[in-house]
């Protein structure tokens, strides 16, 4: 079917992909979506995981990859991602639907957004082509490019799907996703007024201290478990909160190159590593919740009447965290996207269906008052199918 014919459709069926900066597997989601802009229906259907094998891991967090290195895992991602795609051929059957297209993040092994007059660049990897040739489908990748190139730090990108979804008339929320990076979404009536930034690091500095403190025994702390067991280490929580990029004014946006584990917490941690390996943890922990509720009473607290925070994202699964939020927002009510008919963990995979949706459509599907962006635009580009 030619991009014409599925842009016409009355519904369409699409797979949304995400392997995000955490580095543990594939996140995929089969999706419903009617019509485009603010008359976009959705409807969820399946979520499926794929864990990334270790060594896979390993490589993709390599911080000292060369281009034969990236050619290489550029392709085997492709692979990857077409199984992925593959996988839901049976759902999509069980369903009576036929997938019309596939949106594909990728992954991303640089994110350097514009600051200044510095250099600046982004690129994801998961070969695109690789997906059309084995599944016989149309793709919609690399969307973080276009805003770039328009002025804009290229991420947050989910902000437009957070208010396809989530807005209402009469009140503006906020979507919280916590993911390797923690990002926000302010969700206004009005689209022109929507925030959105990348309040600092998630999951990823919790997860890399695990890692490098268990010497890769394990790589997660589940249901924040050990966090729990812990007592906040004042210096140290201090010295975490002081980076500056949590003073920065949005827009902003971060990543590995600032919070990954090697130039962020490994020194931080060798220096204390007689400390108890829970209180290490905690205070880690303590740092995202803190740097999380930092920036809404920083950057959405005097500006916007909130009522209400969506959390999404592998965060929302760590009790401790999720403790740490409530606490820092006492009088406002913190609920999970499952509340709301979305898995947690289902949220960036389904916003990138919805913009792979909109690039088909070709409405722009950027935030521009979010990202810096001189303009709107449209985000990604199409590899046909044939």
């Amino acid at each position: 079917m030619d991009l014409n014919a599925i842009r016409n459709k009355p519904i369409r069926f699409a797979v949304g992909l995400m392997s995000g900066t955490s580095c543990d597997g594939i996140s995929a989601a089969l999706v419903r979506i009617k019509g485009t802009g603010e008359r976009l229906h959705l409807k969820f259907i399946k979520l499926m995981q794929f864990p990334y094998p270790q060594a896979l891991r390993n490589r993709l967090l390599n911080p000292h990859l060369n281009a034969q290195d990236l050619c290489l895992l550029n392709f085997e991602l492709g692979e990857r991602l077409a199984e992925v795609v593959l996988a839901f051929f049976p759902t999509a059957q069980e369903e009576g639907c036929t997938i019309d297209f596939v949106a594909s993040h990728g992954h991303t092994v640089a994110h350097v957004p514009p600051r200044g007059d510095k250099p600046f660049g982004t690129l994801q990897i998961g070969e695109p082509a690789v997906i059309a040739e084995r599944t016989g489908l149309p793709v919609v990748s690399d969307f973080r490019t276009r805003d770039m190139a328009a002025g804009g730090q290229g991420a947050p990108l989910v902000p437009y799907a957070d208010w396809v979804l989530f807005s209402r008339p009469d009140r503006s929320i906020v979507c919280l996703n916590i993911g390797g990076i923690a990002n926000v979404t302010v969700v206004t009536p009005q689209f022109q007024d929507v925030l959105a930034f990348d309040t600092g690091p998630g999951n990823m500095i919790i997860d890399g201290a695990v890692s490098l403190l268990t010497r890769g025994e394990e790589t997660m702390d589940t249901d924040g478990k050990a966090a729990a067991q812990g007592t906040v280490i004042a210096e140290f929580l201090e010295y975490l909160l002081s980076h500056p990029y949590f003073e920065q004014q949005p827009p902003k946006s971060t990543g590995r190159e600032e919070f990954g584990v090697e130039v962020y917490l490994r020194d931080a941690l060798m220096s204390r590593k007689k400390l108890p390996y829970e209180d290490l943890i905690a205070t880690i922990t303590a740092a995202v919740s803190y740097s999380i509720v930092r920036a809404f009473d920083s950057f959405i607290k005097p500006k916007f009447d909130i009522s209400r925070v969506i959390v999404s994202g592998g965060g929302a699964y760590n009790k401790t965290l999720m403790a740490g939020i409530r606490e820092g927002m006492p009088n406002i009510t913190v609920r999970t996207s499952e509340q709301y008919g979305i898995p947690s963990n289902a949220r960036e995979s389904v916003a990138f269906a919805i913009l792979g949706n909109e690039t088909i459509c070709g409405t722009p599907a950027n935030v521009p008052q979010a990202t810096g962006a001189r303009h709107a635009a449209i985000l990604g580009k199409i590899t046909p199918s044939v």
